[in-house]
């Protein structure tokens, strides 16, 4: 069974938002992006405090992220049920490999190495079996 592992909020002000989380629940800070994203930890679920941006409709939840055993066959599986197939996320995104959207357009993550460590493409390209 897959594991809801993350979730992402946009925010006007995300190192507002990280400092409340830190103060009110004791969630840790485990990454800050370049453009302005702040994620926390509570030790076993990562939120990432995304920054609004300009054409964003409101703060609020943006998507939520899976850690699977086998992210080819969870789009397999997707696919098989008519739904458009996850994509690849871009090189410069941590964390998560692909993204696709359910049947009622909520954005969700898949990630087969989880979300407890910022990891890019390239560096799980170092570690795969097939490079060792």
């Amino acid at each position: 069974m897959a594991r809801i592992r993350h979730l992402a909020m946009k925010s006007t002000d995300p190192d507002r938002l990280g400092n409340f989380y830190a103060t009110a629940f004791g969630m840790k800070q485990i990454h800050r992006s370049p453009n302005g994203g702040v994620y926390m930890t509570d030790g076993y679920l990562t939120l990432a405090i995304l920054k609004q941006r300009p054409n964003d409709t409101a703060p609020g939840l943006n998507h939520f992220g899976f850690e699977v055993e086998d992210s080819a066959e969870v789009s397999r599986l997707i696919a098989d049920m008519g739904i458009a197939r996850p994509t690849e996320r871009p090189a410069t995104t941590p964390f998560a490999e692909l993204r696709g959207m359910d049947p009622d357009g909520n954005l969700f993550d898949i990630s087969e190495h989880g979300y407890d460590e910022v990891e890019y493409p390239t560096d799980r390209e170092q570690t795969s079996p097939s490079t060792k």
